[in-house]
């Protein structure tokens, strides 16, 4: 079995990474490709109680159990299959069940931090960021919070400013210049997108 290719896409929370994301996987149906999320690997945290939970930074590194990610993808690029784990949003910290990821010819490998860590990076074959106005990234946080999970709109805004905007320009828009390519305004710039497919093709044809 061929090394499988593992696509890297970061970007600010609300940048469109995700949908970015899903437009490679939609063009490639009758590959064996797959998503993995980051946010899979935030860290157990069932010996904190609740209150203890909910004050957890999910926007800095410690939140994630990075080392796990790398263990599991390299298991999957010798293609053994592996079990990812489950995050319980609601409850903070990570649930009983766990996801049997099995092997594939293409991985996508999503999150806001994924090329904060130089191991992860070096994993990778292609390495995307999704750079969005920050006035667009908050609409969309501030839409989807609301709708989605029942925040309310001051606490949107006391995330993004207290939280997310700080761990953003510390930690995610530094890892822009690792990129081999940036993305502005995510899934609209068909262009961009019509390039990576045009790669991942090349490469999966050329491997065949």
């Amino acid at each position: 079995m061929r090394k499988p290719i593992i696509i890297g896409v970061t970007g600010g929370s609300g940048s469109g990474k995700t949908s970015v994301s899903r437009a490679i996987l939609a063009n490639f149906p009758d590959a064996k490709i797959a998503m993995i999320e980051h946010d899979s690997y935030y860290k157990d945290q069932a010996h904190l109680t609740f209150d203890e939970r909910i004050k957890t930074n999910y926007d800095h590194p410690l939140a994630f159990d990075t080392d796990l990610m790398i263990e599991q993808l390299n298991e999957l690029l010798f293609g053994r299959p592996v079990d990812i784990p489950v995050y319980n949003y609601s409850q903070h910290t990570r649930s009983k069940e766990v996801f049997r990821q099995e092997p594939q010819e293409v991985f996508i490998v999503e999150g806001i931090l994924v090329l904060e860590d130089k191991r992860l990076r070096d994993l990778m074959d292609i390495k995307i960021f999704v750079d969005t106005d920050d006035d667009v990234r908050i609409i969309r946080r501030i839409k989807r919070d609301l709708l989605e999970r029942g925040r309310t709109l001051d606490s949107v805004i006391n995330q993004y400013l207290g939280v997310v905007k700080p761990m953003y320009h510390q930690f995610i828009e530094p890892s822009k210049r690792y990129a081999d390519i940036v993305i502005p305004e995510g899934v609209t710039n068909t262009v961009a997108i019509d390039l990576i497919n045009t790669k991942v093709a090349a490469i999966l044809n050329k491997e065949e």
